[in-house]
């Protein structure tokens, strides 16, 4: 597995498509501190109407987002890119403490540096209300095993 920092622009579209898929493993691991090492020290994110800039604020977004989103999984795709931007889109599903499920749909925007640390991240998402027979993502906590379908596969 790559890690998101082995991979730095200028992006083609084989790399955008592995900077992508080691995003998603790293959030899968559901580890903030892990996650935070992708950005760099004073990325700045807006995740829907969150503002969070620096390592330390993502590690803390994120302790509270996973505490929230328990049994969270999540399958990112390619959307667009250029030297140093991606954009991707993304559905994860999870259930809060009552056990009510969820499906996250949404788009980022990401911007890196030279070093493939991502600087910027811009998250628009929505959530939508489902019943857990109607979960796409079954596999085990961590990242998508490799056989398992991804966004292209589904259509809703």
């Amino acid at each position: 597995m790559s890690k998101p920092t082995d991979i730095r622009p200028p992006f083609t579209r084989e790399t955008a498509v592995q900077k992508v898929r080691a995003a998603e493993d790293a959030w899968n691991s559901r580890h903030p501190e892990r996650v935070s090492l992708a950005y760099s020290q004073t990325s700045q994110w807006r995740n829907r109407e969150t503002f969070v800039e620096g390592r330390p604020q993502i590690v803390e977004f994120l302790r509270g987002k996973w505490d929230r989103e328990q049994q969270y999984r999540l399958a990112k795709q390619l959307w667009s890119f250029t030297d140093n931007r991606i954009a991707v889109r993304f559905q994860y599903e999870y259930h809060d403490e009552s056990r009510n499920w969820f499906r996250a749909y949404g788009n980022e925007n990401w911007e890196f540096d030279h070093d493939g640390l991502m600087r910027r991240r811009e998250a628009s998402i929505n959530d939508y209300a489902i019943e857990e027979s109607d979960r796409k993502f079954h596999w085990p906590l961590g990242p998508r095993p490799a056989d398992h379908p991804g966004l292209e596969e589904f259509v809703k």
